[in-house]
Order: C-alpha cells, then sequence, then structure tokens
C-alpha cells in the first residue's frame, strides 16, 4: 500500500489481487539478474511499474 497512489490506494482485496497479481509478465533471468518483464497490452502496467519506482524511492531502513 505504500507504492499505491490515488483510486488505486483505496482498492479492495479482492480487485487488487485480480488487478496487480495476476498480471500478465514474464520473469527472465540473464546472467545473475532476474527481471520481471510486463505485458505493454496490460491496462494495469502503468500502475506496477509507478509502484515498483515509487518501492524503490524509499530510504534504505539500515
Amino acid at each position: 500500500m505504500l507504492a499505491l497512489t490515488g483510486e488505486t490506494r483505496r482498492w479492495e482485496p479482492k480487485r487488487l489481487r485480480l488487478r496487480l497479481f495476476s498480471a500478465a509478465a514474464h520473469l527472465v533471468t540473464t546472467g545473475r539478474r532476474r527481471w520481471l518483464r510486463l505485458g505493454r497490452h496490460w491496462p494495469w502496467t502503468p500502475i506496477i511499474t509507478t509502484a515498483f519506482d515509487r518501492l524503490q524511492a524509499l530510504p534504505n531502513p539500515d
């Protein structure tokens, strides 16, 4: 919930699971890294990528 904003922050758990956790994506392993490649046609891809960017911007809790 830290990463979501606006209307997406108020989604109920069932709606959140449907839209975010059932995203069309591939987990790709290249070298030692793993990349999550989301489908461009998926309607909630911008929401997911924005949420990932916001999570990465949070300070490290060292």
